[in-house]
């Protein structure tokens, strides 16, 4: 099976049992959810660098790989008009059921590979995926920014959050230890199985890979490391879930008082910011 073959079926899966009573709420609550969702998870903080959240309002944005309509949707309740793109037909039946069941209209979902669907030229003021990227293969990955150098405005912005590998040390170290859904690699037969099934490319997901990328479409390329205290919350009291969550946020707190050296290297995830696309 390719890659988007394993994609689509992983995520139609997954979307299918969403909580949906919960991403309800969520919109309903959307001021309050980001208030304490930038500052206390990685991926909220890491999306909304640098005060994303004040610069939407009139902007047309896409998004790439929408998953469960949550992100879309908020980015519409700021103000922005919001074209949703995943290859997930469930992510299609999610957001068409939270536009039935909030205030949040002005979405238009598009199914389908990005790759095939049609856009016009200087029509997006923001290109954005949540951990996105990294579910391309490089050879994808370069086609896909050919086409979002097109449809980018000359002033537009692609941003993307996604995982850091920056340390093959310490990514060897991570498959070492289960997580819930991925066996340790020292389990030889069941993480073999495990990796057949998994949907992510063997890519390189450095800082660097995307900064030496970045700069062959974009002038302005800006990597910010993130996670490397708050990837212990993990181990660290995880029974007791408003304590962790203390935690978390004190982590994503401390860690910009680090040298960006230390930031990088240890980073579990990453903000990429691509700015004034060239030849336009």
């Amino acid at each position: 099976m390719d890659i988007k073959k394993k994609n689509k079926f992983r995520w139609n899966k997954v979307y299918s049992k969403t909580d949906k009573s919960d991403l309800i709420n969520k919109i309903a609550n959307f001021d309050s959810f980001l208030d304490e969702a930038t500052i206390a998870d990685i991926s909220w903080s890491g999306m909304y660098w640098g005060d994303l959240r004040h610069q939407l309002k009139g902007k047309k944005v896409l998004e790439l790989g929408c998953g469960d309509g949550l992100n879309a949707c908020i980015m519409e309740r700021l103000g922005a008009t919001v074209i949703a793109n995943d290859v997930s037909d469930e992510s299609g039946k999610l957001i068409q059921e939270l536009k039935n069941k909030t205030a949040c209209k002005n979405i238009e979902f598009l199914s389908d590979d990005f790759l095939n669907l049609h856009f016009a030229e200087n029509d997006f003021d923001y290109v954005v995926g949540k951990s996105f990227l990294h579910h391309l293969t490089e050879e994808m990955e370069s086609d896909f920014f050919k086409k979002i150098l097109k449809i980018l405005k000359p002033a537009g912005e692609a941003r993307f959050f996604e995982p850091a590998v920056n340390s093959k040390v310490f990514d060897y170290l991570r498959y070492l230890i289960p997580v819930k859904g991925r066996p340790s690699i020292l389990q030889k037969k069941a993480f073999k199985k495990w990796k057949e099934l998994d949907v992510h490319p063997n890519r390189n997901n450095s800082s660097r890979h995307y900064s030496t990328f970045g700069k062959r479409f974009f002038n302005e390329v800006i990597i910010i490391p993130l996670g490397c205290l708050e990837k212990f919350h993990r181990i660290l009291f995880t029974k007791n879930f408003q304590f962790n969550r203390k935690l978390r946020k004190l982590a994503l707190k401390s860690e910009n008082f680090l040298p960006h050296f230390l930031r990088s290297y240890f980073a579990r995830s990453q903000t990429i910011i691509y700015r004034e696309p060239k030849n336009k």
